[in-house]
């Protein structure tokens, strides 16, 4: 679904507008973003975290030279047990 198709269908349900909608996902997504380092959790759906990956060796694909990829912590997404099963299971 599309941003506009999402804001829609909340809209139907919920009987708001579609703009108190849009402005409930916006905040939503500025306030995941702000938290996620200290873990933001959206109920029955699932948690951002941050993850810290270690430093490694890779290749170039192009010309097969290994290069050192440095050490970083990166944003991840990790399903909740009840989205997992609900989705499958459908």
């Amino acid at each position: 679904m599309t941003k506009t198709q999402t804001i829609a269908t909340l809209a139907e349900k919920t009987e708001l507008t579609k703009a108190q909608v849009a402005t409930f996902l916006d905040e939503l997504a500025t306030l995941s973003y702000t938290e996620a380092k200290n873990g933001f959790t959206l109920p029955g759906i699932g948690k951002l975290v941050l993850v810290n990956r270690a430093a490694r060796v890779g290749r170039n694909p192009a010309t097969g030279e290994s290069i050192n990829i440095p050490a970083k912590t990166v944003v991840k997404f990790r399903m909740a047990k009840a989205c997992k099963e609900a989705v499958l299971s459908a």
